[in-house]
């Protein structure tokens, strides 16, 4: 699987999402298998946050690293309401109990809030020279948001990154890679599964062998520096994530899928969802 460079550690360009898990206490024990399925598969970079079924996912992912926390690179976020001098430390306290361990990997700034961007970076390096997180960073912070953070500790930022929405690629993506900070697209593909129902998709699948799914998922970790993290429940939908890492699209492929979805020719406010 192709790798990527993040917070000072090579990680797998695939990753786990967690939104939605932990709301549902029948479905813990096959959510808490899936993502140690997806730890064995090489998937080692798990994403999630306290404000995932209010700290519900992050306990999934706190029993699902249990007894192999150094096989996992671990990302959580934390709520602006939460990003103040005095709320930072508080929440991420409330995360580290969640998730039974005494250090974040990469600790980010959920979206932007009331507070100042300094503030709540001042938080985040006591917590780094606490040993409570390891590396922080941001979530859905378009362009002008990045020049004004102007931080060269910011480790990555994760925003909303698949074929229908590829506005990043304009202008935020092309500076995130000459600062040579990754970007981590969360809903790599899409919502609702309607990105995988496309015909383009399943037309490139079948010349690959493989899934529409594996295709989004190769298409958005093409780019240098880019880390996708589907959620995944199935164990077989964990397995073809994982497999995606392996899977390169031709230029052929590129071209209808730009033919499909258009890339950018201008300035599009930052999607979030």
């Amino acid at each position: 699987m192709r790798t990527v460079e993040l917070a000072d550690r090579r990680v797998a360009a695939i990753g786990q999402g967690t939104w939605y898990m932990g709301e549902d206490p029948a479905r813990k024990a096959a959510e808490v298998a899936a993502l140690q399925q997806g730890i064995e598969l090489g998937m080692s970079l798990i994403d999630t946050a306290e404000m995932y079924a209010e700290g519900g996912a992050e306990e999934v992912v706190g029993a699902a690293m249990a007894g192999r926390r150094d096989q996992v690179f671990l990302v959580s976020k934390v709520y602006p309401h939460n990003a103040s001098q005095r709320g930072v430390p508080q929440a991420c306290e409330r995360s580290l109990r969640r998730l039974g361990t005494d250090c974040i990997d990469l600790y980010l700034l959920h979206w932007r809030g009331q507070y100042p961007l300094e503030e709540t970076v001042e938080a985040f390096e006591r917590l780094r020279e606490q040993g409570k997180i390891r590396r922080w960073g941001v979530s859905n912070f378009d362009l002008n948001d990045m020049i004004e953070l102007d931080n060269a500790a910011c480790a990555a930022n994760q925003v909303l990154y698949n074929p229908p929405q590829r506005g990043i690629e304009f202008d935020l993506l092309p500076w995130s890679q000459a600062q040579q900070m990754p970007i981590m697209a969360y809903c790599p593909l899409a919502q609702a599964g309607q990105l995988l129902q496309h015909p383009l998709l399943a037309e490139i699948a079948e010349r690959h062998n493989a899934t529409p799914a594996q295709v989004s998922l190769a298409w958005v970790t093409r780019h240098a520096g880019v880390i996708a993290i589907p959620k995944a429940v199935d164990p077989r939908h964990v397995q073809l994530n994982a497999a995606a890492g392996e899977l390169s699209l031709s230029a052929a492929d590129l071209q209808a899928i730009d033919q499909a979805f258009a890339p950018p020719t201008r300035k599009q406010h930052l999607a979030m969802v």
